[in-house]
């Protein structure tokens, strides 16, 4: 994953409500398939199981952060194990196929996730963040990104 999708990543992850956070695993999620199937193409084995391997990560932790107080982690559960499944046999067998059959699993499940972040309006996860303003001034051929906020109480002692 590239730096500039990390801190992406990162930027959101900083004002991020609940409902939001699981959008922006899933599309962690996304870029390292996507990343996989780049390897892929370019027969980079390494490559290739490295970015499933991340992949895999992802779902695991999707599994590990399902609330069985509520119906619909019961259903989720094995799905996600279904994909983690396929995530192994495209290692296994070294093809792309299995990342494909993955993502339709994960694309119906994402787009369910965006509706109901869209519904929610609970507040930010992270408290004290830093804002961020784009656009306020640009560069020859990039937007420059503002951070505001008191940066005092930043840190350990905050």
């Amino acid at each position: 994953m590239t730096q500039e999708k990390k801190q992406e990543f990162t930027r959101r992850l900083s004002c991020c409500n609940r409902g939001e956070m699981i959008v922006i695993m899933y599309d962690i999620l996304m870029s390292y398939l996507d990343e996989a199937l780049e390897a892929q193409e370019k027969e980079s084995y390494e490559e290739f199981r490295s970015a499933v391997g991340k992949a895999e990560q992802v779902v695991q932790r999707l599994k590990e952060d399902l609330d069985f107080t509520y119906p619909i982690a019961s259903e989720l559960y094995p799905l996600y194990q279904f994909v983690n499944k396929l995530l192994a046999f495209a290692v296994c067998k070294n093809t792309a196929d299995y990342i494909h059959d993955a993502k339709k699993v994960l694309k119906n499940l994402y787009d369910g996730f965006v509706e109901a972040a869209k519904q929610d309006s609970s507040e930010p996860l992270m408290q004290h963040t830093q804002q961020v303003v784009a656009g306020m001034t640009y560069q020859k051929g990039s937007l420059t990104e503002t951070l505001q906020g008191s940066e005092s109480s930043r840190g350990f002692f905050a």
